[in-house]
């Protein structure tokens, strides 16, 4: 069967998923804050659903990058989670994340992290399969979407660092 995604071009709208969550007791720190690896879960699963909107396949996450801790989130705020897909390679693609932060009883919005996550479709059937292109409408998705290319060579050059580091590293554990 032939992949929907053939020839076809996205508006990054067309991949964004949003979520909102009300930050309770259990989701704080002792600080009252969000706990940093309760936002990671949360921006990897909702990341994970604009990679599948754009390929309509399985996929695996293959890195965070860039993750920006900009302001804490504190119990009885709402986070709200923005991603879409900027960029496609042949197997693999980046999502931008925008976390806002909003307390209602201040009636104030603010941006508490981003961060951009590199997702690589592992379709059944690899013949049949071409990633979407991805077509930015608004400034900020043109401003985001612009990055793209330079934050991929960025990637490559440091899995070919990582791949050195884990070749050292392979006879050495305690």
């Amino acid at each position: 069967m032939e992949n929907e995604t053939k020839d076809l071009i996205l508006n990054c709208k067309d991949t964004l998923v949003v979520h909102e969550m009300l930050i309770l007791p259990a989701h704080t720190n002792p600080a009252g804050n969000l706990y940093g690896g309760e936002l990671l879960y949360l921006i990897d699963n909702v990341a994970s659903l604009a990679a599948h909107k754009a390929t309509r396949c399985s996929g695996v996450t293959a890195s965070l990058d860039n993750m920006n801790f900009i302001s804490p989130f504190k119990l009885g705020e709402i986070v709200r989670i923005e991603c879409y897909v900027t960029g496609t390679g042949h197997r693999s693609l980046e999502v931008f994340v925008k976390v806002i932060g909003e307390n209602y009883q201040e009636n104030r919005k603010f941006i508490g992290a981003t961060s951009f996550l590199t997702f690589v479709a592992t379709p059944k059937d690899d013949e049949d399969f071409t990633m979407p292109k991805i077509q930015p409408e608004t400034d900020e998705e043109r401003y985001i979407c612009a990055g793209y290319g330079s934050r991929r060579k960025i990637r490559q050059e440091q899995r070919k660092e990582d791949q050195i580091i884990q070749e050292k590293m392979k006879h050495h554990f305690h």
